[in-house]
């Protein structure tokens, strides 16, 4: 009987111990691409360990039917589901999103997106950020030669989808190197200027006030013989993919210098005020052979944060910052 007595000692609940720490309850409505490069198994395991808790959740059932959330996090662009958060956050205005719809809207246009970095004019003793000079094509192929002359753009033209809307389609660029070829292109899409760079392009991922930067490969520079012998479209993928990393590779240290940091907390800050985001990446070149001038290409929500080194421990303390009081209650126990 005395075994049975310690046994049952044992399996007692210890009254006196403090209950467990609350969870911080993050329900996420992504893509199953995204889920899948975002929600890694180091990301959850980190999270767990600090009481971080990723709910799926479902769009088909109402959202006050689900949760409670102190965060959500999502990269949906329907209509539907949109209206679905914001009736949710008319109830719930305690729930911090990320980020909210109306914003994310922003960088669904390349033209819109890019203004923002212009109207910065961000010049100080650490370099220039500009913009390449673009022109915006809504329709008509055969008209695209006459506007490129009026706008007085310099052939190369990187030639973009005007619309990002988070297919790898929206993500494909042609390079056209001779007026002729202009007509060939699908409107509507953006032109940029072709911006000799090095082949390389740093890639800036912001998340809240923290900032990390990868350099990828890129498209190599245009020369003269380039320009002369070349009179086609040539479309590429998506450039800056992870396959196209560029950070151990033997790279002249003129060209692989990262851009300083002093100018990209700035622009960073500049972005996350204007644009109403916590949650994007910067593309950014260096111009070949002018040390100090960068060109922002393109800005993009929620991006590829798995194959950002350290993701997971800047993520998850991320989320913790966002929800203090909540955080300061699972430090003490309370």
């Amino acid at each position: 009987m005395r075994v049975h007595d310690d046994e049952a000692e044992a399996e007692a609940p210890d009254l006196m111990a403090p209950p467990p720490p609350p969870s911080l309850v993050v329900g996420y409505a992504l893509t199953s691409k995204k889920v899948k490069s975002f929600l890694q198994p180091n990301l959850l395991a980190l999270a767990r360990k600090k009481s971080i808790n990723f709910v799926s959740i479902d769009e088909t059932r109402p959202l006050s039917e689900q949760g409670p959330f102190d965060i959500i996090l999502h990269k949906l662009t329907n209509k539907e589901w949109q209206q679905i958060l914001e009736d949710y956050l008319e109830e719930h205005p305690e729930v911090t999103v990320l980020d909210p719809p109306n914003a994310i809207q922003h960088l669904h246009n390349r033209q819109s997106m890019l203004q923002e970095v212009a109207d910065l004019n961000l010049c100080n003793g650490y370099g220039e950020v500009c913009t390449p000079r673009q022109l915006v094509i809504m329709k008509d192929p055969l008209s695209i030669p006459s506007a490129v002359a009026k706008a007085g753009l310099t052939l190369p033209l990187v030639a973009k989808p005007l619309v990002v809307d988070g297919t790898s389609k929206s993500h494909e660029l042609s390079l056209a190197y001779v007026e002729t070829s202009l007509s060939m292109l699908d409107p509507p899409l953006v032109l940029q200027e072709f911006v000799n760079h090095g082949g390389i392009l740093f890639k800036v991922y912001v998340v809240g006030e923290t900032i990390r930067v990868v350099r990828r490969f890129s498209l190599p520079d245009v020369n003269i013989y380039d320009l002369e012998n070349n009179d086609g479209i040539f479309r590429f993928p998506r450039v800056s993919c992870a396959t196209n990393n560029a950070e151990d590779a033997e790279i002249d240290p003129c060209i692989a210098e990262l851009p300083p940091r002093p100018l990209l907390e700035k622009l960073g800050r500049e972005l996350r005020r204007r644009l109403g985001l916590r949650l994007f990446n910067i593309d950014m070149i260096r111009e070949h052979g002018r040390k100090d001038r960068y060109y922002v290409i393109d800005i993009n929500y929620f991006p590829g944060y798995g194959k950002m080194p350290g993701y997971e421990h800047i993520f998850t303390d991320f989320l913790l910052s966002l929800v203090p009081n909540k955080y300061k209650r699972r430090l003490s126990g309370n």
